[in-house]
């Protein structure tokens, strides 16, 4: 070992410091190490932390005169797995390191939202490879001995000391694979709340709005083997159609545009594939029509994929589809080429018309939109039909495709009475172009024979007129509170209030849970000039709003089932806390804790303080059973805490233990609960089905993805309520005869919104029947009108054209602020793409190999690049290859825009929003900064 390395070593020792683990090395290390020394290094790691035993292997192996110990120091470093630190090492450079920095500070801030939230068995083989295995192996033991908060603790620590300059973005690609909410704080984009455009990359249009909507019950039940339905069999034999079935499908098969509103488990599937089946055949030799038949989300996606190639396969005709899960790997083109039916995701149709891939919708004959009531505002569904009216408006002699929508309710919107709700029905059928909403009318005594209208019962119950464990709970929330914003006091102008405007939160609401996440957030754009004081400041307080959020989950547990599981919940937490660090903060609050759990346990335990809502639901579980043992319910509820609650409730009550509950969650996760995955939800169902023993079901939202639930005579909407459309969906799960369906609450506003709902349906039925009553040209003429004001109103936003700003702005990444480029800098190619000229934006980012690597015109997409500094890697684009250039290709949303005279900041979400000079690619110019990045390499693509 020379002199200078000698000096670089002990110069960049700190490096060393922060990353390495000499124990882990120490094996490799012999040759140079004394045994009492080695004893000593693994003394000092238990007893100091492994940082003091990294100081003290750092000053045993500057003194060594051995020869080769130095070599034999990287070769460990290699063989353990601390690939980044011999790198490091080995060329002298760490930057990439240091850039890993910020992204430490990052997490500690986080630690204890990471550690309340992150269930790390879940996420350990995703992020495995950025930590050594004896790392992995701890962090199992540690979660397995300890509980999950003290292993998710001990990844935290691990992740602090790695030196793979892909693990922040490896721990983002995790959290959002698992659902995880704590992805919202980990690399949170300042500004994105801003942003209604996802990244145009993706496949999947994720909608701001959630609507909970219980979905028609698919036809095919492609969650169970052990078929129920009698409407379409799992494989199929010549059916007959109902009269009712063939009453909805003649308008259709005439050839008009329809909309079809029908009650959940009529079988408008089945009369789909009749209108679909007299479709194709209708064409003479040597035509061939094309159906193209949308589903929203991925579940119904394959379930209408599966039912649509059992059907029709049988008679010859090519079925294929493409969803947001396949789309990279098939090409769009060939699939639509190729087959006769193709089912699709509506975001793969938006995207290929967008690009190119599907010229015209006059490539297809017939358009079903299943769950058409979602054509609306910039739903995919409603983006697809903008291209129909375009060409139809815009004297096109090309061909349109029929149009087919499906819908259990077309809804009636804000309306307040009839004709405002005739108006939004007369908006949604302008936006499907149909002028036909068919109903069963001929045959309403055949329909009513199948489908079952439950009779509604409403229980309003007494909330309890004392609640002292709620009490003590908002006490202990208060001084939570109190403590969180003690810590600003001494700031003087940033207080805890003016982090979130949200106001006038009441501790055990969904509004509350509001706070705590605008709270946390905020923290995490927090500044202050003192980086520890900010550092510490916000790790505090991410401490206080972990624990204010558990103590509102109680709160909400307690109103709707017992004290006792409400309080279970919190000492699992405390438990888990407890076996995690434990540091000053959390053990001053789980202090306060356990000085009245004494007295919690106590109210908990009095049956004075039974919950009035279960009382009720005990009765009308016991009523109904009496009246017929045979019943089979399915009882609807919030939360997924609840569902666990009312399990134990019921399993633990000797009244109702002989029910032998069931559940069903959905497939995404909650803090350190897991959804159940679709195998799991399968299961579930099926037991329901076919074990006569289990008599009930409790679930939540679960139909919003795509779930079949079975046929039942007795719905609980346990405190549950949406809108007027999961209302008549929700209801139709009671299809047995005598079905009955209770809306159970103590708060007299759902009982009220309920009945609005009532009214709202009757409004729509009404609306329904006078437009049917109209006359067929006045309503086609009404809804051509509609459609004209609105592409006039589309196209007046789109032909406004403002003024081209020609200043030169600076480029800004949008989660750390490092500067990127200027506009002066970035070129327009192919109309649509961007990339960045300039020489020095190549030492600006990073790049990594893309996950879905593929051909898409004249570029080939190779990998993803992202901000360069390792405590940011915000996603910027992809790199690709261009016909002969090798570029990247930015996305404004990515970035924040600066005006270089005002400093004025401002966020765009698409780049036609961003109006400034845009230069066009030339291949001349970019053949310098293109051919030297070839030279040079790019990091990833190597």
């Amino acid at each position: 070992m020379t002199a200078e390395q000698r000096r670089n070593l002990h110069a960049f020792r700190d490096y060393v410091r922060k990353i390495l683990d000499p124990t882990y090395i120490l094996s490799y290390m012999t040759p140079w190490f004394r045994d009492d020394v080695v004893q000593h290094i693994q003394a000092k790691k238990n007893n100091k932390g492994p940082m003091e035993a990294a100081s003290l292997f750092l000053q045993v192996l500057l003194e060594l005169q051995e020869e080769g110990w130095f070599r034999g120091f990287l070769d460990a470093l290699q063989q353990a797995g601390y690939s980044g630190l011999y790198e490091a090492i080995e060329s002298w450079d760490f930057q990439k390191l240091e850039k890993l920095e910020e992204y430490r500070l990052l997490l500690k801030r986080l630690q204890p939202e990471f550690k309340t939230t992150i269930n790390p068995e879940d996420i350990l083989p995703e992020i495995s490879g950025c930590l050594i295995n004896q790392e992995c192996e701890e962090i199992i033991q540690i979660s397995s001995n300890k509980g999950l908060m003290a292993g998710a603790e001990k990844m935290v620590e691990c992740l602090l000391r790695s030196d793979k300059e892909n693990w922040p973005k490896t721990l983002k690609l995790a959290l959002e694979k698992e659902e995880s909410k704590f992805s919202e704080l980990w690399m949170v984009e300042k500004g994105a709340e801003n942003v209604q455009m996802k990244d145009l990359e993706d496949d999947e249009m994720k909608t701001l709005d959630v609507h909970i909507v219980y979905k028609e019950e698919p036809e095919s039940q492609n969650l169970s083997q052990n078929s129920c339905s009698s409407e379409v069999p799992p494989t199929y034999s010549p059916l007959k159609p109902r009269n009712y079935q063939l009453e909805l499908a003649l308008p259709a098969q005439k050839g008009k545009n329809t909309i079809i509103c029908a009650p959940t488990g009529c079988g408008k599937t089945f009369v789909s594939l009749l209108i679909c089946e007299h479709h194709l055949k209708k064409f003479p030799q040597g035509r061939k029509g094309k159906v193209v038949v949308f589903a929203v989300q991925v579940p119904l996606y394959e379930q209408q994929k599966s039912v649509f190639s059992e059907y029709f396969e049988r008679f010859g005709y090519k079925v294929s589809g493409i969803s947001g899960e396949t789309a990279d790997n098939i090409s769009v083109e060939q699939i639509v080429e190729n087959n006769d039916i193709i089912i699709l995701t509506p975001q793969i149709l938006v995207n290929s018309l967008k690009d190119g891939t599907i010229p015209s919708l006059s490539i297809f004959t017939l358009m079903i939109f299943d769950e058409c009531h979602n054509t609306n505002k910039h739903h995919p569904y409603n983006m697809i039909m903008f291209h129909y009216l375009d060409q139809k408006l815009g004297g096109s002699s090309d061909s349109l495709p029929q149009v087919l929508g499906l819908t259990a309710s077309v809804g009636v919107g804000d309306a307040k009475n009839t004709a405002e709700a005739t108006e939004y029905i007369c908006k949604l059928c302008a936006s499907l172009d149909t002028a036909v909403v068919t109903t069963v009318r001929d045959n309403l005594e055949e329909l009513e024979e199948v489908v079952y209208k439950p009779q509604k019962f409403f229980r309003k119950v007494e909330s309890r007129t004392t609640d002292r464990f709620k009490r003590i709970i908002s006490q202990l929330m208060a001084e939570t509170e109190a403590l969180a914003k003690s810590i600003f006091e001494e700031l003087g102008t940033v207080t805890l209030e003016n982090l979130s405007r949200i106001q006038n939160r009441n501790f055990g609401t969904q509004k509350y849970e509001q706070w705590i996440i605008a709270v946390q957030k905020a923290c995490m754009v927090f500044q202050m000039p003192d980086k520890e004081e900010e550092s510490r400041i916000c790790k505090a307080l991410f401490l206080y709003t972990s624990h204010l959020r558990k103590y509102n989950d109680a709160l909400i547990i307690n109103e709707d089932a017992r004290m006792k599981d409400a309080l279970n919940y919190l000492k699992n937490f405390f438990k888990n806390v407890r076996a995690a660090g434990f540091d000053a903060i959390e053990q001053d609050l789980t202090q306060r804790f356990e000085e009245k759990l004494l007295e919690l346990e106590g109210i908990s335990m009095d049956p004075s303080n039974e919950n009035a809502k279960l009382k009720d639901l005990c009765f009308i579980l016991q009523e109904e059973y009496h009246l017929n043992p045979e019943t089979r319910t399915i009882l609807f509820v919030k939360t997924r805490a609840l569902v666990d609650a009312l399990k134990n409730w019921i399993e633990e009550n000797p009244k109702l233990s002989f029910l032998k509950p069931g559940i069903l969650t959905g497939r995404g996760r909650t803090n350190q609960t897991m959804g159940m995955t679709l195998p799991a939800q399968k299961c579930a169902l099926d037991a329901f089905r076919t074990n006569r023993d289990s008599k009930i079901l409790i679930a939540t939202s679960v139909a919003d993805e795509g779930i079949d639930i079975a046929q039942c005579n007795l719905v609980i909407l346990y405190e549950y309520v949406g809108n007027v459309i999961k209302m008549i969906q929700t209801r139709g799960r009671g299809r047995a005869r005598g079905s009955k369906c209770f809306l159970l609450t103590s708060n007299a506003d759902v009982i009220e919104k309920e009945k609005l709902n009532i009214c709202q349906e009757k409004m729509m039925n009404e609306s329904i029947s006078r437009l049917q009553g109209w006359n067929e040209a006045v309503f086609k003429e009404k809804i051509r009108q509609i459609q004209i004001q609105e592409k006039l109103i589309r196209d007046s936003q789109g032909k406004v054209k403002p003024v081209v700003d020609k200043k030169n702005k600076k480029l800004l990444c949008g989660k750390c602020k490092t500067f990127a480029c200027y506009t002066a800098d970035i070129r327009v190619v192919e109309e649509c793409h961007f990339t960045v000229v300039r020489d020095a934006f190549r030492e600006c980012f990073v790049t990594k190999l893309h996950p879905r690597p593929k051909k898409f015109g004249s570029f080939d997409k190779k990998a993803k690049i992202f901000c360069a500094r390792k405590d940011c890697l915000h996603d910027w684009g992809i790199h690709v290859k261009y016909k002969t250039f090798e570029i990247p290709v930015i996305k404004i949303e990515s970035f924040v825009v600066e005006d270089v005279a005002t400093g004025a900041q401002t966020l765009y979400a698409k780049w036609k929003d961003f109006n400034f000079e845009k230069i066009p690619f030339d291949a001349a110019e970019m053949s310098t900064y293109a051919q030297d990045l070839n030279l040079q390499g790019v990091d990833g693509l190597e």
